[in-house]
């Protein structure tokens, strides 16, 4: 298949192209500019200005077996200033409202556009088992979801169905979250975040990978999804599963006060507050994770395999 990604130089972006192009697909990374970034056998990398005039990426969509849309400022980039909202609000809308009118201006439309989403989209819901038929929330992350997808969804056709990733926290060792979390816990100085009783919905970046991979090639995938274990874990049980993969205690929390100077608005929306999403869907369609089991993620991770 020829697989166009946006946002395919990233923490998910890249993984999932080197995945796609094992898998005998040809993939076109589109970037904003390739220097530090070297293309592998059957990826090509191909600039883009998602806010800026049209260019040569345009004909890239055009006849793809599938477009992935994971571009946009990253959620915890800086602190969470008005500025800086419009940034990580804007970058989405530009970029998915790009390539979704190169999608439906194709004279062969992509039949299927993969694009990104959170679980950020639900709003804070305490122990509430949530489904994608759980609405959205009223917080920040949720309008910026909830106006994200409806972007995406303007791609959708009888010829092109839509699918919104509602990604969790992704575990993997050399980035995001959970590269952030080892130096602390490392030294023995990791524990609960707050109260500890907010759940985090997490997922291998394996099993994300696998679950896009499958979200391709299965025709019955459309909406939303949430890209997230079936078992999610409060963020006690979380730091107990990290410390104990590591062989060290995990008894030292972080005062909810004290991430709350740090770190302002930010600190509520993805440290101590969360949700217990559960990928309904995924399971329904029959969809296998490879480690549905937080100690079994984190024994894969550390004892040598991702």
């Amino acid at each position: 298949m020829k697989i166009v990604i946006a946002g395919g130089t990233g923490f998910l972006g890249q993984p999932l192209a080197k995945a796609l192009a094992e898998a005998g697909n040809y993939v076109t990374v589109l970037t904003r500019g390739t220097a530090g970034v070297s293309p592998t056998p059957r990826v090509r990398l191909v600039q883009w200005t998602p806010d800026g005039p049209s260019g040569a990426w345009l004909a890239e969509l055009d006849g793809a077996d599938a477009v992935i849309n994971l571009a946009g400022e990253p959620i915890a980039a800086k602190r969470w200033s008005d500025a800086q909202k419009l940034v990580i609000l804007d970058s989405r809308l530009r970029a998915t409202r790009r390539l979704v009118e190169a999608t439906v201006a194709a004279a062969s439309r992509p039949p299927v556009f993969i694009s990104g989403s959170a679980v950020g989209y639900y709003g804070p819901l305490g122990d509430d088992v949530v489904t994608e038929e759980t609405p959205a929330g009223f917080d920040f992350l949720a309008r910026v979801c909830a106006k994200w997808e409806a972007e995406a969804e303007r791609a959708a056709s009888p010829k092109t169905r839509v699918v919104c990733l509602r990604t969790g926290l992704v575990l993997a060792k050399d980035g995001g979250a959970l590269a952030k979390m080892l130096p602390p816990f490392k030294l023995g100085a990791g524990g609960r975040v707050g109260s500890g009783r907010q759940y985090w919905p997490w997922i291998l970046r394996r099993d994300w990978v696998d679950l896009v991979r499958w979200a391709i090639v299965t025709p019955t995938v459309s909406g939303p999804i949430n890209a997230t274990s079936p078992n999610p874990v409060t963020n006690a049980e979380f730091a107990y599963s990290l410390g104990h993969a590591l062989s060290r205690p995990a008894f030292v929390p972080a005062p909810a006060f004290a991430l709350r100077l740090m770190l302002g608005e930010m600190a509520d929306a993805l440290l101590l507050s969360g949700q217990r999403a559960v990928p309904a869907r995924a399971q329904a369609l029959w969809f296998t994770f490879h480690y549905p089991n937080l100690d079994d993620a984190l024994r894969a991770l550390f004892g040598g395999s991702d």
